[in-house]
């Protein structure tokens, strides 16, 4: 049997120009896996919490996949995000064809998921992979799309009395720059043992 893979389609909401990635994982995929497909797929160093919003298979009402322990949304439960395939909420199911994706609740980068469906598994094609995408991922803790805009104001200005701050603070960045054949993921489960032993599953 031809195993499937999933294919999406991540846009980080309020930036403007799109920054967008279109990646493929299989569709064996937890939660916990398309975090940290994302995550390297976006160009995040995944050092904050995150959490996805989904609407439940059968009752439609939100679920929150994450780190049940996080402080992202103190009024529902978060489950835990390794526990979950994704396919039992997007496969058919009409009202989960976007998924939003909240990362690091102090700067809310809140990023779109679009499924764009099930596809047939190529053969000698390792997955997760990322298939397009355009511009840069804005860097860590620049204070979400306010503070992303403007520091690029102030990258592009050498005059602005911020600017040698910054350039000492990130070094040169080139907000257009994305190859994603340069796109390299990490083991999923190897970062969840890492980072907390206690939840490691079979």
């Amino acid at each position: 049997m031809n195993q499937k893979i999933l294919q999406f389609r991540i846009i980080l909401q309020g930036a403007r120009p799109p920054i967008w990635r279109q990646i493929q994982i299989s569709n064996t995929c937890t939660f916990w896996d398309l975090h940290v497909a994302i995550q390297d797929a976006m160009g995040w160093e995944d050092s904050h919490l995150h959490q996805f919003e989904v609407k439940n298979p059968k009752t439609g009402t939100p679920e929150y996949m994450g780190i049940p322990e996080n402080e992202g949304c103190d009024e529902c439960d978060t489950l835990g995000g390794w526990l979950f395939k994704v396919r039992d909420y997007v496969c058919n199911i009409k009202a989960n064809q976007k998924i939003l994706y909240l990362y690091d609740f102090g700067d809310h980068w809140e990023h779109s998921l679009q499924f764009e469906g099930e596809h047939s598994r190529e053969a000698g094609v390792k997955y997760p992979i990322c298939l397009a995408g355009e511009r840069a991922c804005p860097p860590e803790d620049v204070g979400g799309i306010p503070g992303y805009e403007n520091y690029l104001e102030i990258m592009q200005d050498p005059l602005h009395e911020e600017h040698d701050e910054m350039l000492e603070w990130r070094g040169k960045f080139n907000s257009e720059s994305f190859n994603p054949q340069k796109v390299r993921f990490d083991n999923p489960k190897k970062r969840l043992t890492h980072a907390f032993p206690e939840k490691v599953v079979d």
